[in-house]
């Protein structure tokens, strides 16, 4: 944390990077990042980066506090391409203000709070945790206990440290509202705002929710994109601020995305697509001036992010979502192409063709990969040797949850590869329907 706020002090750009991750894709984000040097004890990680450490008891490049511009760089993030390679998105400290003041008011945060530090410093989410609180003065709680797997330490850990904001990812809200219901059991009292985000709600978990005595807590549902900075959108779905929305949670409903927040600029376009303009605006993609174009366009003179989210907006101005445009999923709330995971399973010397596609398995978005054999003399353990060669290279939410080897592939009528016919024709029997078509944050 020290480290990170040390960074932006000094003017310099965070660019996380998991020593998790296999090293291959570790020295792919350290290139297209362009990072110099690595905070971090590490020193070994360090080398084999083929980085320059930063002294503990300096700041980067040993300066100080300086002035900074606001279309300077703050941090930069990858999201998933559609070539293999991950793209680095550049965000500019301006982005970084605005965002944080609009948060800070949806939020309704005040000294007092005491938020839990949750996500981690991988991911974009963690800023939303960090700098609110941070600039409002509250307290920021760090407890490894939240990370314990455990959900009867967690909401230990909650009461113990006085929690009073949570900010969770929606697939772990969806298991915790499990746990609680199964069980009977409430959240600490001294829990007022719950915010999730990364993926659709389940209309199942909210209708749990609902006949939990959670009336006193604030649920609110968010929505963003790493290129336009943290939430744009929000709304709250339970609690003393929602009754204005008018839904009952029955099983049935889905949760609505919500409205822009004070700072974003909202379009809609003629076939449905969300465009988000604005001060939060990435600067780009670092080092891809095409995916740059392709994706932050001019609209009616101003500078938009084209999400790829189809919406409709309801009479009271809340947005819902309709789906894709393009063929990007959400991954444990991380957003995927499945054409990366395609270029990188295509790379293993057995394959001849392969299509990925996204699903529901037990509940939760997933990958499934159908690879074609380049022989038939292949066929064998293909599946186990392409799961350990992507292991290898690409982080966990990257490797499909099954792979199936399959004769051949389903083509259009241009002769490409159809990613949802593969998927209809070799699909175990009860997952055929259960394509996904792409869930917001």
């Amino acid at each position: 944390m020290v480290a990170l706020l040390g960074i932006l002090m000094a003017g310099g750009v965070y660019c996380p990077v998991d020593p998790q991750f296999p090293t291959e894709r570790q020295l792919a984000m350290v290139a297209g990042a362009g990072c110099r040097t690595m905070a971090g004890s590490d020193h070994g990680l360090t080398a084999r980066l083929g980085l320059l450490p930063v002294p503990d008891d300096r700041a980067p490049g040993g300066r100080g506090p300086r002035t900074v511009d606001p279309d300077d760089p703050a941090y930069l993030l990858f999201t998933s391409g559609s070539t293999g390679q991950p793209k680095p998105v550049v965000t500019p400290r301006r982005a970084i203000s605005a965002t944080v003041a609009s948060l800070r008011e949806l939020f309704e945060l005040t000294p007092e709070e005491r938020v839990l530090q949750f996500a981690s410093l991988n991911w974009d989410t963690c800023f939303e945790e960090i700098l609110p609180t941070l600039t409002t003065g509250a307290a920021l709680v760090l407890d490894a206990e939240a990370h314990s797997g455990s959900f009867p330490r967690f909401l230990r850990l909650v009461e113990r440290e006085r929690i009073t904001v949570l900010d969770l990812p929606t697939a772990f809200w969806h298991e915790l509202v499990l746990h609680l219901a199964e069980d009977s059991l409430a959240l600490p009292d001294c829990v007022r705002l719950l915010v999730i985000g990364g993926e659709a709600a389940s209309p199942a978990r909210l209708a749990d929710w609902s006949a939990l005595p959670t009336g006193r807590i604030r649920l609110v549902n968010t929505y963003g994109c790493t290129e336009t900075t943290l939430i744009t959108h929000a709304v709250d779905l339970s609690g003393p601020r929602a009754g204005a929305l008018g839904l009952a949670w029955d099983g049935s409903t889905r949760a609505p995305i919500g409205r822009a927040l004070p700072h974003v600029v909202e379009r809609i376009s003629e076939d449905g697509e969300l465009l988000i303009g604005g001060p939060a605006l990435a600067l780009g993609y670092r080092g891809l001036p095409e995916a740059t174009a392709a994706r932050f366009a001019p609209v009616d003179g101003e500078r938009c992010f084209r999400t790829g989210d189809r919406v409709s907006r309801r009479p009271d101005g809340v947005l819902d979502h309709r789906g894709r445009l393009d063929h990007e999923i959400k991954v444990r709330g991380i957003r995927v192409d499945p054409a990366e995971v395609e270029a990188h399973i295509a790379g293993h010397p057995e394959v001849g063709a392969v299509a990925v596609a996204g699903t529901t398995l037990a509940g939760r978005c997933a990958l499934v990969a159908y690879v074609v054999p380049r022989t038939p003399q292949t066929v064998g353990a293909l599946d186990r040797e392409v799961l350990s060669y992507l292991r290898g290279r690409v982080p966990g939410h990257l490797v499909p949850s099954r792979i199936t080897v399959v004769p051949e592939l389903v083509h259009t009528a241009s002769g490409k590869v159809d990613r949802a016919g593969s998927h209809q024709r070799h699909a175990p029997r009860g997952q055929v329907t259960e394509q996904v078509k792409g869930d917001p944050r």
